[in-house]
């Protein structure tokens, strides 16, 4: 469901992008940046229409949001018999590696679009945050 939602979405961003107004070279940053948040927004309101949603065993889809040019996910992780100080010591490294090597594969459109990923993850059992991790095109230059 939340990949229909997203390839919707990047359907939808290519034809906003092709408008003779983006494909205006002289677009101000002002401008960009204007319209970046109104596609943050946009792709927001759209995906938290389907939430939640069950990604697997474990992880929740809970909400998406707009922050500026930022997307947003929480997700809600169930990790027991885990504690939260466990899961955030043994596994932030692996979750951050594989969250930015996804984003970096799935969400280009966005990323070229200069509209950032933030993560979130919360525990299910405490509802305290464990991780938080933001994605942008530089994430993916460095993996």
């Amino acid at each position: 469901m939340i990949n229909k939602l997203l390839l919707t979405l990047f359907i939808s961003l290519q034809v906003f992008a092709s408008s003779p107004k983006m494909q205006n070279r002289d677009m101000s940053q002002k401008d960009m940046k204007i319209q970046n948040k109104q596609i943050a927004k946009l792709a927001a309101q759209e995906l938290n229409k389907a939430l939640p949603q069950i990604i697997d065993k474990y992880t929740t889809l809970q909400n998406v949001k707009a922050d500026n040019t930022t997307i947003v996910y929480t997700f809600e992780l169930n990790i027991a018999p885990k504690t939260d100080e466990t899961v955030k010591r043994e596994d932030h490294n692996r979750m951050k590696e594989a969250v930015t090597r996804g984003t970096c594969i799935s969400s280009q459109t966005f990323l070229k679009a200069d509209i950032s990923l933030r993560y979130i993850y919360t525990s299910a059992t405490s509802k305290k945050e464990l991780f938080r991790f933001i994605i942008n095109q530089e994430s993916c230059l460095k993996l």
